[in-house]
């Protein structure tokens, strides 16, 4: 049977996994009865309450007697590692674009990998169907960002189709039929070249693995393309690393292939397909697997080096051990491993006490969903505030700069751009009408002044703003960044908050907890109305006189307590204050509980 393998690539929420689970329905490979959850490819808890796509996965089609591999990617910058590895594996790619909304800062973060692979891409114009959309300016817009890409003349040779992803259709005209996307699997199966791979059937087997996964029944499970060679189950393989040295040897239990969205297994692997290996105890990520007569690894993709780190310590609150099983060191330590193992743009290192992990990657959404699938496992952890990685070059202390493209209402504009180019140090490259009362925004912004920034964005632009980054280069260090202007409210008392004294702290400032909910000493309750810090006592009752019964008077009305989510409280703490997480709660508080520890703390960096 005939191979294509393609992978499917776009900026966040274009419309990537809605227009996969249309090429399953339409290519036969769900039965017509068959109950089909929406976005069937984000099969993962996280990705379906966000609605984004984290981990790239694999499915399978055919058309016309040939089998189509399609790969979905994830759309964030922050799971670039994920994109980068993937694009390795496949023979052309369908770079979808939003007909509204034009090349977005994710899909040029994509495209420019996937044109330095010399992958030769296919554009689909989707959501045409939408009000605002304006197919033939996002057309000459992708041509554009090919030719500032450096795209060969054969690559800005590319063909386009017309596509409704939600609508279920693809035309080459843009007033075509729109019945189907049979036009879209027509045009794969020419422009995309069968893998080279399979001339090299009867060479010895050799498989670059992409993805790891682990299952309850068959273990470790590697994924990848057969570059060479066959292999079945009950072979006799070896691993290699990217050096060439040799991992272990192991027998090949199980061989599984995409078909559809489950994996089957198959009786044997040829050249060019995607397949599913178990059986390995230590390969992973990046090794060859090969037979064993095989001496060089095959060349993996570099991946970008991580920008921002977070410390992950154990829990070491008045409360910790009351909401999660797992609060050790060494549970902590043995999961984030786990983590680095299968997520090749995530490093964990050491710290010199051993009770805490300093953990780096691409973004702040990349550490919060860790940290959020971890909670959901039972783990309790201390979280830090993310710190920026710099590097030295010629003598030079560098940091990274982002890309921030903004579409905001025009009334908003001023106090975005005041935003991003005065305290936060960034530079404004662009500025131009974005059509309907909307202006779009390009800025170059440290890293550094992006940390928490998205939260007072939403409040700036009353949510109607949309703000995308993307890492850009590496800069000479810009000098300080102003913090967060206001202090906080921390509680002097361990026990059970009361409403009547939490209705007097209201004019001190915003609350961050309710009536009868658990602090301590050190805990952060709310944000003080002024720069300064400010111990509060959460649980003084109201004292009884011999006047009046304590229940004449009206019950206390307390403002709702301002909630943080996970990603918010992350950018929100100062670096003396940790985020305690637990599998029940999300919970400020101080890194040193005790008020003279903190004194002396604050002079000792003074």
């Amino acid at each position: 049977m005939d191979i294509r393998n393609i992978a499917i690539i776009a900026h966040v929420d274009h419309g990537k996994t809605t227009l996969v689970d249309q090429l399953l329905k339409q290519s036969g490979s769900f039965r017509e009865n068959q109950a089909v959850a929406e976005r069937a490819m984000d099969n993962n808890d996280i990705e379906r309450e966000r609605g984004i796509t984290i981990l790239a996965k694999a499915t399978s089609v055919e058309w016309k007697g040939t089998r189509i591999n399609i790969v979905d990617t994830p759309g964030h910058a922050d799971f670039g590692g994920e994109v980068e590895r993937i694009l390795s594996m496949v023979d052309g790619v369908c770079l979808l674009v939003d007909a509204a909304e034009g090349p977005m800062p994710q899909t040029k973060f994509v495209t420019s990998k996937a044109l330095a692979l010399g992958l030769k891409p296919i554009v689909v114009l989707n959501k045409v169907d939408k009000p605002a959309a304006e197919p033939d300016q996002a057309l000459n817009d992708v041509f554009d960002l090919f030719a500032n890409l450096g795209a060969s003349d054969e690559q800005l040779d590319f063909p386009h189709v017309y596509a409704s992803g939600i609508g279920g259709w693809a035309d080459e005209e843009l007033d075509g039929p729109r019945k189907d996307l049979s036009a879209l699997f027509d045009l794969i199966l020419r422009h995309v070249a069968p893998p080279a791979q399979v001339s090299r059937d009867d060479q010895p087997f050799q498989m670059l693995a992409t993805t790891l996964t682990a299952d309850p029944f068959l273990g470790r499970l590697l994924t990848g393309r057969v570059e060479a060679g066959r292999a079945k189950a009950g072979d006799t393989v070896k691993a290699l690393s990217r050096t060439g040295e040799r991992v272990e040897q192991f027998r090949i239990t199980k061989v599984l292939a995409f078909r559809g969205l489950n994996q089957t297994p198959i009786d044997e692997a040829v050249a060019g397909d995607i397949v599913t290996l178990s059986g390995m105890a230590k390969a992973t990520v990046a090794d060859t697997i090969c037979a064993p007569e095989v001496d060089t690894a095959l060349d993996a993709q570099p991946i970008d080096p991580p920008t921002i780190s977070v410390t992950f310590g154990i829990n070491d609150s008045p409360l910790a051990g009351r909401d999660g099983s797992k609060v050790q060191s060494r549970v902590i330590r043995e999961r984030l491993m786990r983590e680095a193992e299968s997520n090749v743009a995530i490093r964990i290192e050491d710290t010199p006490g051993g009770e805490a992990f300093v953990v780096s990657g691409r973004g702040e959404l990349q550490m919060g969903v860790l940290i959020e699938n971890m909670r959901r496992e039972g783990f309790e952890l201390s979280i830090s505030r993310p710190r920026v990685i710099f590097r030295e070059e010629g003598g030079e202390r560098m940091e990274p700069i982002e890309e921030v493209i903004v579409d905001v209402d025009d009334e908003y504009s001023g106090t975005v751009i005041d935003k991003l180019t005065g305290n936060r140090r960034g530079d404004l490259v662009e500025m131009r009408p974005a059509g309907a009362g909307k202006t779009r925004i390009v800025a170059h912004v440290p890293s550094r002044g992006l940390i928490g920034y998205q939260g007072e964005f939403m409040t700036d632009t009353r949510g109607n703003g949309v703000l995308n980054r993307i890492f850009h280069d590496w800069a000479p260090y810009k000098g300080a960044i102003q913090g967060r202007r206001q202090g906080v409210l921390i509680s002097m008392e361990n026990g059970v908050s009361v409403a009547y004294a939490l209705w007097n702290l209201e004019e001190r400032g915003k609350l961050f907890i309710g009536a009868q909910e658990q602090v301590y000493e050190g805990m952060i309750i709310g944000e003080h109305s002024r720069d300064n810090d400010l111990e509060v006592n959460p649980l003084k009752g109201k004292k009884l006189t011999n006047v009046r019964a304590s229940g004449t008077d009206e019950a206390v009305r307390l403002t709702p307590p301002v909630r943080l989510s996970l990603e918010a409280a992350i950018a929100y703490i100062d670096d003396d204050e940790l985020v305690e997480v637990t599998p029940r709660s999300i919970r400020l508080r101080k890194r040193h509980l005790d008020p003279h520890e903190r004194k002396r703390q604050a002079r000792a960096e003074a």
